[in-house]
């Protein structure tokens, strides 16, 4: 498999250290952000697979780095990460477009599971996109 390109963006800085440390030892290019603010210039200049996104920080919480994140790339795969869950947020969530919600702390293989998941996801709605870019570009030269 290809390697999943990963952007994690928490404000504990102990847990982000750690979590992309475990993810670069199974083969994932992680790149860490601690804040919304820092993340959306990194997504407007970088592709990635997935982005674990905390949902509560200080600043620009979770739910609105969601939602600027998806304006940007409307293909991207988030998956919400808390240590407050809360049922009704973790549906608006997915409502706003995140592709899952989970709570802290999450066993390895299962987020592991969920980022390979992302990364299947993200490259057929890339390729459906290139695709329709193609048909796109036929209709208006009547090629």
């Amino acid at each position: 498999m290809t390697v999943i390109r990963v952007l994690l963006v928490d404000d504990e800085t102990d847990f982000t250290s750690a979590l992309a440390e475990r993810l670069e030892t199974r083969g994932l290019r992680v790149t860490v952000a601690d804040s919304g603010d820092a993340a959306l210039p990194i997504i407007a200049e970088s592709d990635f697979d997935a982005v674990i996104l905390d949902m509560v920080m200080p600043g620009m919480d979770g739910m609105e780095t969601l939602t600027r994140m998806l304006a940007m790339r409307p293909a991207l795969q988030i998956v919400m990460l808390t240590g407050h869950a809360q049922l009704t947020q973790g549906i608006a969530a997915v409502k706003a477009g995140a592709m899952d919600y989970v709570e802290k702390p999450i066993a390895m293989a299962e987020l592991l599971k969920k980022l390979e998941d992302a990364k299947v996801k993200s490259d057929a709605l890339l390729s459906q996109q290139a695709q329709d870019d193609i048909d796109g570009i036929l209709r208006r030269k009547s090629w």
